[in-house]
């Protein structure tokens, strides 16, 4: 089901808890939503539905991944400063971002993975890991 966007920042800045088995809905209407808002969004975590749960949905070019769990477990040394918005913000702010990272995080069906992800599609999963933490870009 889409959700409507949250921009009340006490939920953004609170800390996600792990996702479970029981949070399953709530990755289909984080991705839902995504899909209803793919003309200006690349990427959702769910604090932006309302639901401070580790759960992140993210366009890889333009197939729609839904990781449980993600967790940064490496970078590149390179980083690089750039400006992005969010859809539960007004405005862009400068962040620093690495070029590549490997995340490890769960399916649907937590069964693990591991990815290793480069350029636009690493940035886009920093922003929304950095969501799970309760970062205010």
């Amino acid at each position: 089901m889409v959700k409507p966007i949250n921009k009340d920042v006490m939920i953004l800045m609170r800390k996600a808890a792990p996702a479970d088995k029981t949070d399953l809905q709530t990755a289909d209407d984080l991705l839902d939503t995504l899909k209803a808002n793919s003309e200006r969004c690349v990427g959702m975590a769910a604090n932006m539905i309302g639901m401070p749960k580790a759960i992140i949905a993210v366009l890889v070019g333009m197939i729609p991944v839904v990781m449980l769990n993600p967790k940064i477990v490496s970078h590149s040394a390179e980083s690089y400063e750039t400006e992005e918005g969010c859809l539960s913000l007004t405005g862009v702010r400068k962040v620093k971002r690495y070029h590549t990272i490997t995340v490890e995080y769960q399916d649907k069906n937590f069964k693990k993975h591991s990815g290793t992800y480069s350029g636009f599609t690493a940035e886009i999963i920093q922003h929304e890991i950095d969501h799970l933490y309760g970062k205010i870009i």
